[in-house]
């Protein structure tokens, strides 16, 4: 049975990085998802037995959730279909139990990283070689802390930057909705994806910035902003992936803006062209 499942997780882009065996009692299973850094676990998954096999899995990094049964011809009955449901909803509490868990261990690292870490210098080779301030960043040793913040103001995560540019987080943080901010908002608020292009734009233009990290996380911060500040104009400064499939830096700010009522914004360069 539990090949089957091994499979759907894998044909999922979710592999475990190694031989995996899964308990079939209904508890969740972590483990390092094939690609993912050494140490880390974010991949879930939990498996029933009885009345079929069944189970779910997923990734706390990349919000992926998947369902899987196994095939069978056999009619199943209403009790049968109940328990189905019972167990499903079983594996949603236990999956959204672990995250709970997982995300206040990372809240408590991270606040005591951020207590030991020094305020950041304009001097850092990763800031210097971008050309930006450090606003509101931390350093220790060699490495660059960025804060992501909910909307309440209350750090969940950090992203680490090494001086070659290197960036990571923190295992186990909490980023959609979260977001690092530059300044306080006026009349009007601009949202990007990293920090270096963050501390550009507020260095530009004197506005207030949000700093979300990645393009698919500028939706769940637009949402959250937009419940934050109702009257504010938010404006998404869109990353132009143009050499990408898809172009998600783009696709990704436009339904952002569309979803909270907002602008986007693309850079011009020479020749008209955008990036």
């Amino acid at each position: 049975m539990t090949a089957s499942i091994l499979d759907a997780m894998h044909a999922a882009g979710l592999a475990p990085h190694k031989a995996l065996e899964l308990r079939e009692d209904g508890k969740l299973t972590r483990y390092r998802v094939q690609g993912d850094k050494a140490g880390s676990r974010n991949g879930w998954a939990v498996v029933y037995s009885h009345p079929i096999h069944s189970g779910a899995f997923g990734s706390w990094k990349t919000g992926a959730t998947h369902t899987w049964r196994e095939t069978t011809s056999k009619t199943q009955t209403p009790a049968e279909r109940a328990e189905l449901q019972r167990q499903l909803k079983a594996m949603r509490a236990a999956r959204d139990a672990e995250r709970d868990k997982v995300q206040a261990e990372a809240r408590a690292r991270a606040a005591k990283l951020w207590g030991r870490a020094r305020p950041a210098t304009n001097m850092h080779p990763y800031l210097q070689r971008k050309g930006v301030g450090a606003y509101g960043i931390r350093q220790m040793r060699e490495l660059l802390l960025i804060p992501a913040r909910d909307s309440h103001g209350d750090l969940q995560t950090l992203q680490f930057i090494g001086e070659d540019g290197a960036k990571r987080f923190l295992s186990g943080g909490r980023i959609a909705g979260c977001y690092c901010p530059i300044g306080r908002p006026v009349d009007s608020l601009l949202i990007c994806e990293g920090y270096a292009t963050g501390a550009t734009l507020y260095a530009a233009t004197g506005r207030a910035v949000a700093v979300c990290f990645s393009a698919g996380n500028l939706q769940p911060v637009a949402r959250a902003l937009r419940m934050k500040f109702p009257r504010l104009r938010l404006i998404l400064c869109a990353d132009n992936d143009q050499k990408t499939p898809g172009n998600p830096g783009l696709t990704h700010a436009t339904q952002a803006a569309r979803a909270v009522g907002g602008f986007v914004a693309v850079p011009r360069f020479d020749g008209g062209t955008h990036a």
